[in-house]
């Protein structure tokens, strides 16, 4: 054991704080972008959304605007010369002080807030009603049953049994009393019916009713507890035949099966009357909040980053800064605030993160539009003809040709999204692993999806192909090697069913 010295001379990659802010910043999508911009706006006194410039602006003046504008200015001087002698000689009346003191300023803003639109055929977004006069939200389906509520004449115990109910809709209208899973792994117990009543100062035996009553509005069948009994309720209040309501109460599994001979031997009547029986089952409403599921859930609205158009026979990538706040450095207050000597440090570092900070968004907009004209570049066949020229390319193609790391290209094109002629997509789109074809170059599996996704359109509904069948007509058609089990998972991810589920008999 002995201690000595040795002298060694080593790199490595050190992470400042302004490389780890780059980095994360790289990463951000547009609208944590936007968040982070106001948190910094908010946390750096220096910091200004809007240039700071004490100079006046020089513009350049047209000789002939500037002839006009003087003849302007001296009628406008002779004007006030003739006002100021009709002042003098009394001529002109003075406003009275008395009316001008007694206007109800309060009820003027208030008339001006009320103000109807403008009648139509007029013009202008400027003549147009504000925007919030125009705002609508959609109506969610509990929404509508809670105005239904309203009108009923249950008691009071009742309203908040039925409050219980609405609160425990899941998505598609159906009443969900499942447990719910605990921190630690296990469940709650499921609820009934009867301890939802007890919970609410209802009796138990009148829960049921109750709950009747709320599965018999509108939309029929909602609150219901599975499939079979939303479909029951619908057949009952809409005055269906009792085969129909036999077939749903006791022979679902066949119906989802489409197992019909099976229904005909133990009910012992012909198929062709299950056939006619079937064709009203299937009128029925599967999913009673079909029509009143709520839109902002359901649908996001996205601002690309980059629009790509073509100019000519030159594809341009732009980047768009609508709504992404452009910072500066507010000189003026850097320097009043660096005049104090007790303030200079702290304003000193407020200053150079402010910098960083600039520069950090200034460097993230230019590699994400430099990644993008790569991409443009790789795929143009994809901006030309569409996605069934789209060809295999991976993170490691692009990453050599823009000299850049594959984790820093994940990060560009990860929750960022292009606008382009053939739609708009998220910069991950582009990139697909291959699929080997015999005769000609590798295709990409986006395109693979999508021609499995149009030979399915337009097979034969009553004898749709099974997968196989999509095999052998990738290959022959389009010279596509696939396995049979690569189709079923390209079919589940497209959300389509099996051929046995797609049979449409009627």
């Amino acid at each position: 054991m002995e201690i000595k010295q040795q002298l060694r001379l080593t790199q490595q990659l050190v992470m400042t704080p302004q490389l780890q802010q780059a980095i994360r910043l790289l990463q951000l999508s547009r609208l944590e972008l936007i968040d982070e911009i106001r948190k910094e706006l908010d946390a750096n006194p220096v910091l200004a959304d809007e240039e700071f410039d004490g100079r006046p602006r020089v513009q350049e003046v047209n000789p002939e605007h500037h002839v006009a504008q003087s003849a302007e200015s001296g009628e406008a001087k002779l004007d006030r010369m003739e006002d100021r002698k009709r002042l003098e000689s009394g001529d002109a009346q003075k406003p009275d002080d008395k009316s001008v003191r007694e206007i109800d300023w309060e009820q003027f803003l208030e008339n001006r807030t009320l103000q109807q639109a403008l009648p139509a055929g007029r013009g202008g977004f400027d003549e147009l009603p504000p925007i919030e006069q125009n705002l609508t939200k959609a109506r969610t389906l509990v929404d509508h049953l809670r105005w239904q509520l309203q009108m009923s004449d249950f008691c009071e115990s009742e309203r908040r049994f039925a409050e219980l109910v609405l609160g425990n809709l899941d998505h598609n209208g159906f009443l969900d009393l499942k447990g719910v899973e605990r921190e630690d792994g296990t469940r709650t117990p499921d609820l009934t019916i009867e301890e939802l009543g007890n919970e609410a100062g209802l009796d138990p035996e009148d829960a049921p009713e109750v709950l009747r009553i709320m599965q018999e509005w509108d939309p029929v069948g909602v609150c219901a507890r599975d499939l079979r009994e939303c479909l029951l309720i619908q057949a009952e209040v809409f005055g269906y035949e009792d085969l129909d309501i036999q077939i749903i109460d006791k022979h679902m599994h066949n119906l989802e099966k489409h197992n019909y001979q099976a229904i005909a031997r133990d009910m012992k009547v012909p198929v062709e009357e299950i056939y006619e029986s079937v064709k009203e089952i299937q009128k029925l409403e599967s999913r009673p909040a079909r029509n009143f599921t709520d839109a902002d859930d359901k649908q996001i609205g996205i601002t690309p980053d980059v629009y790509v158009f073509k100019d000519e026979e030159k594809w341009v990538v732009t980047d768009n800064d609508k709504g992404v706040q452009r910072l500066y450095i507010n000189e003026s207050l850097t320097k009043q605030l660096l005049r104090d000597p007790n303030a200079k440090e702290f304003i000193g570092e407020k200053l150079r993160n402010a910098q960083w900070l600039i520069r950090a968004i200034e460097q993230r907009r230019k590699t994400i539009i430099r990644v993008t004209e790569c991409i443009v570049e790789k795929q143009r066949d994809f901006f030309e003809k569409g996605v069934a020229f789209l060809k295999p390319m991976i993170l490691r193609d692009i990453a050599e040709t823009v000299g850049m790391h594959e984790s820093t290209i994940s990060r560009v094109t990860t929750n960022k999204y292009v606008h382009t002629p053939q739609g708009l997509f998220e910069l991950k789109y582009f990139f697909n692993s291959s699929i080997r074809r015999t005769a000609e170059e590798d295709i990409a599996s986006e395109s693979v999806k999508q021609a499995i996704k149009k030979i399915i359109d337009g097979e034969d509904k009553a004898s749709p192909l099974s997968d196989q069948a999509i095999v052998e007509m990738l290959s022959k058609d389009d010279g596509i090697q696939i396995a049979r089990r690569t189709v079923a998972k390209y079919r589940d991810m497209l959300g389509i069913l099996s051929s046995s589920k797609r049979k449409k008999l009627f």
